[in-house]
């Protein structure tokens, strides 16, 4: 905008209220009467009440005093108006208030009592204004000093957040002398004291009464890049963040957010004990308003509890209220969520949600099936005391050949997942995954810096390249993943993060090509330990198939034709295909699925259940094999009720544990089935050795040992015993050196010999 006179000081100093923004011809009484036309006159199409008194009628009748306005509607209504409030917000924000608390008193006060009136008058808080939604966002790598005292967005991921601070916003001083008391606002930070008494007339009498004085809750919060923003070759940049009152604990660490605020500047001391300040700033943000939610992502679980305890309107408090950007009143959210209901009352709900996840892999449904009740998740409700707690997150892992779009369906669950990292294995440290203890450099003391793990509290935890990562960094995902927390002792902090999260992992076999005639074990490399407490184990084979290799290159080349001609392929090859739900409705559906639907079990389910686990352990019982844990069985548990959520049903029914007993055996059937003898044996994922394998070990083990007392001598080389061995078996028998290796080492832990190192075995 362009001032011909600039207003001075002298102007604007006469009277309590301010008339202009200093050093311009900005108007405040101006901009109030703008603002109570946009107030008055705004509408959403298609409705005759005004939009922002409705919700400001919502927000007192839940006893909240602060109101989110979009500056998109207001640039939409007076574009001057916009401008205004973008370049001046410091003091047009207190302007704005001002006009929110006249409406707020009329809305209140509607019969103009006058009893009422004047004990609204003194009742009535202050309503705050938070402004969100400008045209446009700015990276923190774009902010400059043109930015200064204006009002900007930003987007990123919440790496820290603080203690809460008392600020203090008006000092009470006490006269030593006669007890005269005066109340000292904040003007710039700093307090101005009074210096001689005004009942007493006594210097440096005034001391500070702490209790007497006012404060303000402060929170200081860290805010860093997205990974998907930052330049190639570049490390993310961070800002800090200053909230105050309603909005501290509004964001955890882990939450991707869209940060409107004032971007300030302040001068550094170059020595905290002078008043020398040096010639750089420092800079932060004094946050007005979050919003959480992005297109495309599910509603964050956390966020969403957290507002259930307290007094958000509808319109705020509700996941789908704001989950494409825009906020709703209890008509239009009442109208969204009418469709989601009849949406899962459809008889194929069930193949349309498989059919939405990841429309553009071909195939793979059972995996896709498995995925989706990752994303719904189980109840996981907290029993009594006694029961303790069951966790309701679901892990998958996802391992076979190269090429088979494990990676793929990694980054589409990452993308709609309502919060959580992307991470792959070598890239990853133990430090990097739980948190790490740094120094503040605000309050120079040691703090926590919050892992993948931890940021992915509430959400998925995608980790490619598992196979790669070391077995020191994967061990810390034990207590993860059964536990849900992270413990941590480090430079004397000592304590416990939540890491509530769903483990989705993708892994390669050793020798880039998956060995059917070994265990999962020896073709992942993973252990045992932590293999078996995935619930669901795909293996993704890539195994040359004329007729499906013809229609997967049909599908891959289908891809990069025009929308009009795909969609004619896609009818002429697969006219029976389910109907795909828009994006923006599977997310905002899942949302209000996990939110909403908390399914328990029915008494013909649970009969189920027990009769389901009952025969996966005796199938090996003549074979004294382990054919299923109670982890199967919490699994079993955990997919039926993540099953029932897809339908909004209020129980577990018997055709969910149907599925999830279905969905399970595809999973694991070859997971833990034996390559030797074709039967399921869960010891292979719970030690890596099968059932029969054992047996032949113990075997092996007998015959030598006959073979070495037999001997003359007590010292016998290797080699020949190698050969006693072989000859003792058969030929058809015959083993490697490395397996001959193995079945020393058992004899060697029993105590019966000892292997020099020149390969001389003695018998003990």
């Amino acid at each position: 905008m362009q001032y011909a006179t600039p207003i001075t000081p002298d102007d604007v100093s006469g009277g309590d209220e301010l008339r202009a923004v200093w050093g311009t011809t900005v108007n405040v009484e101006s901009v109030k009467l703008s603002l109570r036309r946009f107030f008055e006159e705004y509408r959403e199409p298609g409705s005759a009440n005004p939009f922002y008194l409705a919700l400001l009628s919502e927000s007192l009748d839940s006893s909240v005093y602060h109101l989110n306005v979009n500056l998109r509607h207001i640039h939409e209504f007076n574009p001057i108006l916009y401008t205004q409030i973008k370049s001046y917000p410091q003091e047009l924000t207190i302007a704005c208030d001002q006009v929110l608390w006249e409406f707020a008193f009329k809305i209140l006060n509607p019969e103009q009592d006058a009893e009422l009136h004047e004990r609204l008058r003194q009742s009535l808080p202050a309503i705050q204004v938070r402004f969100w939604g400008l045209k446009e966002s700015t990276g923190l790598r774009e902010l400059n000093p043109e930015d200064i005292e204006t009002l900007v967005a930003v987007k990123g991921m919440v790496i820290r957040v603080g203690n809460i601070i008392p600020e203090m916003l008006t000092a009470h001083f006490q006269c030593s002398v006669c007890n005269h008391e005066v109340d000292a606002p904040i003007e710039d930070g700093l307090i101005q004291e009074p210096v001689q008494c005004h009942h007493c007339a006594s210097r440096h009498s005034y001391r500070l009464v702490h209790n007497r004085s006012k404060f303000n809750d402060k929170q200081i919060i860290k805010l860093q890049e997205t990974p998907d923003s930052i330049p190639e070759g570049e490390t993310p940049h961070s800002i800090t963040l200053y909230v105050f009152d309603t909005l501290v604990d509004e964001v955890k660490p882990g939450d991707r957010v869209e940060v409107t605020g004032i971007f300030r500047a302040s001068a550094v001391r170059t020595n905290p004990r002078r008043s020398t300040l040096a010639t750089t700033y420092k800079t932060y943000v004094d946050a007005m308003h979050f919003r959480k939610s992005e297109k495309g992502r599910l509603g964050n679980e956390a966020s969403i509890d957290a507002m259930a305890d307290s007094n958000e309107p509808v319109s705020q408090a509700n996941p789908l209220a704001a989950f494409d950007g825009h906020e709703r009143t209890k008509g239009q959210l009442a109208e969204l969520e009418a469709r989601i209901i009849q949406l899962s009352q459809e008889p194929d709900i069930y193949e349309r949600l498989t059919a939405s996840l990841a429309p553009s892999i071909w195939e793979l449904e059972d995996v896709k099936k498995g995925l989706l009740c990752l994303l719904f998740g189980g109840s996981g409700a907290e029993q009594g005391a006694s029961s303790g707690k069951f966790r309701g997150e679901i892990n998958v892992l996802m391992c076979g050949d190269p090429g088979t779009s494990k990676s793929q369906l990694l980054q589409y669950v990452h993308k709609i997942a309502p919060r959580g990292i992307y991470t792959s294995g070598k890239g990853s440290s133990a430090v990097g995954l739980t948190a790490s203890v740094v120094k503040d450099a605000e309050s120079k003391e040691m703090v926590l810096e919050s892992g993948a793990l931890v940021l992915s509290d509430r959400g998925v935890c995608c980790i490619d390249e598992f196979d790669k990562m070391s077995d020191a960094t994967r061990s810390i995902l034990h207590e993860v993943m059964e536990q849900q927390t992270v413990s941590i002792a480090k430079a004397g902090i000592v304590c416990t993060l939540n890491a509530r999260t769903s483990i989705l992992a993708s892994a390669n076999p050793k020798e880039s090509r998956y060995n059917p005639k070994l265990s999962v074990v020896e073709n992942v490399q993973i252990m045992p330990t932590l293999l078996s407490r995935f619930d669901l184990i795909y293996l993704i084979l890539d195994q040359p198939n004329e007729s499906k290799d013809r229609k997967l290159a049909k599908h891959l080349v289908g891809l990069y034709m025009d929308d009009e001609d795909r969609e004619k392929s896609r009818s002429a090859n697969n006219a029976s295909h389910a109907e795909v739900i828009p994006m923006d409705l599977l997310t905002a559906y899942i949302s209000y699925a996990r939110r909403t639907c908390h399914p328990v079990l029915t008494a013909a389910a649970e009969e189920r259940l027990i009769e389901f686990y009952t025969s996966m352990r005796s199938v090996g019982a003549n074979q004294k094999t382990i054919t299923a844990t109670p982890r199967q069985l919490e699994a079993l548990i955990r997919l039926s009720e993540a099953l029932a959520k897809m339908s909004l049903c209020k129980e577990v029914k018997e055709e969910h544990v149907f599925e999830a007993k279905r969905l399970m055996d595809v999973a694991t059937q070859r997971a833990a089935t034996d390559p030797t003898t074709g039967r399921i044996d869960m010891d292979l994922l719970q030690t890596g050795h099968s059932s029969a394998e054992r047996k032949q070990v113990d075997q092996m083990t007998d015959a030598l040992r006959d073979i070495i007392n037999n001997q003359n001598s007590n010292q016998t080389r290797l080699g020949k015993l190698f050969e006693l061995f072989n000859a003792e078996v058969g030929s058809e028998n015959h083993v490697s050196m490395s397996r001959f290796r193995d079945v020393l080492h058992v004899l060697e832990q029993e105590g019966a010999i000892r292997i020099a190192h020149k390969d001389m075995v003695t018998r003990l």
